[in-house]
């Protein structure tokens, strides 16, 4: 894994992973454990992100030489629709909290962890990082991905008038332990996984949001995880960087695969009432790829299998 020493970070440096309860801030803790960092983590009953206070008084009284911002107000296409409000609020008023008070603390080096929909609906594919801004944004996902963009906006803005070493990472479709199953507010690999936990003892069949044809990326959070630990210590530029495997799969080849892992034998039921999103998300990874720091490790297939032997333990005790 190695140390980190660069990007203005040391062995032994304190960094704090913002959302550290969340699916990519645990992958962050597994990760951070073999850098040789000290890791700081603080609960929402102690310090409430969203409290421009709060965020200022606890950095002031725990100095902190790095932080990467997991943590934000997530979901799926549905939790984005019905709830506008706390995806764009919330998410602005964490990134922009953290970001501020990591500048007057003094934070060496901070990671904002932005997402794909930051992205035009109908860029050109795959997506590179020049493409933010030049387009019409998914309208499905348009609240959280204002809030991202800002808070990217807000990086180089405290880079280009203070100096400060803040980036900005995009990973692609994340999945793994700790994602949120929850049918009405999670993404497209936990729900399908609970539905075919669920169908495999009904009999199905299982319902496919959308018509199953839009292409996606997905990625393990640990491979996501390795990539942000590595950027922080190798990656100081203005522009984002992507995270990205570079490979796509349709939601129906995912769900097919989903089902050879669970053991669901039955059918699938596309609803079209349901929206799609995007056509095909796919990061271009050319820049990363660039760096030779990094490279995914984790299949699809194995991830899903890990995932699921993760929400059985979790979730479903009794399928045991």
């Amino acid at each position: 894994m190695g140390v980190m020493q660069e990007g203005g970070l040391s062995e032994g440096s304190r960094v704090w992973i913002a959302g550290h309860q969340g699916m990519l801030g645990q992958a962050l803790m597994r990760e951070m454990q073999d850098r040789n960092v000290e890791i700081v983590t603080v609960g929402r009953a102690e310090v409430d992100l969203r409290r421009q206070a709060d965020v200022e008084n606890w950095l002031a009284n725990n100095p902190i030489d790095g932080v990467v911002i997991a943590a934000a107000t997530v979901g799926g296409i549905l939790a984005n629709n019905s709830y506008p409000v706390d995806f764009i609020y919330d998410n602005l008023a964490i990134t922009t909290n953290i970001i501020h008070a990591a500048s007057q603390t003094g934070v060496r080096k901070l990671v904002n962890v932005g997402s794909s929909c930051m992205y035009p609906r109908l860029a050109a594919q795959p997506v590179s990082e020049a493409a933010i801004l030049t387009g019409p944004l998914e309208p499905t996902n348009e609240w959280f991905a204002v809030a991202k963009i800002a808070a990217l906006k807000l990086c180089q803005a405290y880079r280009r008038q203070f100096g400060h070493d803040f980036i900005t990472v995009i990973p692609t479709n994340l999945y793994g332990p700790g994602d949120n199953f929850d049918l009405q507010a999670s993404h497209v690999v936990p729900a399908l996984l609970r539905k075919m936990e669920t169908a495999r003892e009904d009999g199905g069949p299982v319902e496919i949001w959308g018509t199953g044809k839009p292409r996606r990326e997905f990625m393990y959070v640990d491979d996501a995880a390795a990539a942000i630990a590595s950027l922080m210590a190798a990656y100081s530029e203005e522009e984002p960087i992507n995270i990205s495997g570079g490979e796509t799969v349709s939601v129906m080849e995912l769900a097919e695969i989903a089902a050879d892992v669970v053991g669901y034998r039955g059918a699938f039921r596309t609803d079209e009432s349901k929206p799609d999103g995007m056509p095909v998300k796919q990061l271009d990874n050319t820049r990363i790829s660039g760096l030779n720091i990094w490279r995914p490790k984790v299949e699809l297939r194995d991830g899903l299998g890990l995932t699921y032997d993760w929400y059985r333990r979790e979730y479903a005790p009794e399928s045991r």
